[in-house]
């Protein structure tokens, strides 16, 4: 049987096989007002057994909950939707730009470069050049790459791909 994501491996989502299509999630979607997310049609897809890890809708989401506060099915939406996420990247499912951010986060300990241009508009705004956080903490940004590593993070990106 196949799972919600389309893989052979796991049962179903069940959750996500109580959508009875109402739209609310859809129509609740601050993102979906200005891309192509339709969380709904991704969900429809998904019960049906189709797979989608390869959906560039994976990526649009925010994360803000709107659609699963408002499901009458009450429906862990964003739960799924993580999820599946996880599985696509495990996968090798990820878009160059959320490579550079792990890359950031493994260089700098930031998701946001830490490059002159920031550092400039960080002093233009009377700020220090480097904000007070693991940057400035040669053991701190060790520990936080370490427990990067250790997450695995380090292995899902290949540098050549960005």
């Amino acid at each position: 049987m196949k799972n919600s994501t389309g893989n052979m491996s796991e049962l179903p989502d069940i959750s996500i096989l109580k959508c009875m299509q109402c739209g609310i999630c859809s129509g609740s979607c601050p993102s979906g007002r200005f891309m192509e997310l339709n969380i709904r049609t991704l969900i429809k897809k998904s019960a049906s057994g189709r797979p989608v890890l390869d959906e560039d809708e994976l990526w649009m989401c925010t994360t803000c909950y709107s659609c699963q506060e408002r499901c009458p099915r009450q429906i862990k939406i964003v739960d799924w939707l993580l999820s599946v996420r996880s599985k696509a990247v495990h996968e090798g499912n990820i878009k160059p730009e959320h490579k550079q951010v792990i890359k950031n986060l493994l260089d700098t300990g930031h998701a946001v470069p830490i490059n002159q241009e920031n550092i400039e508009k960080r002093e233009r705004l009377g700020l220090s050049s480097l904000p007070s956080t693991v940057v400035k903490d040669d053991g701190a940004l060790k520990d936080v790459k370490n427990l990067l590593k250790s997450c695995g993070f380090d292995t899902i990106i290949n540098e050549d791909q960005i």
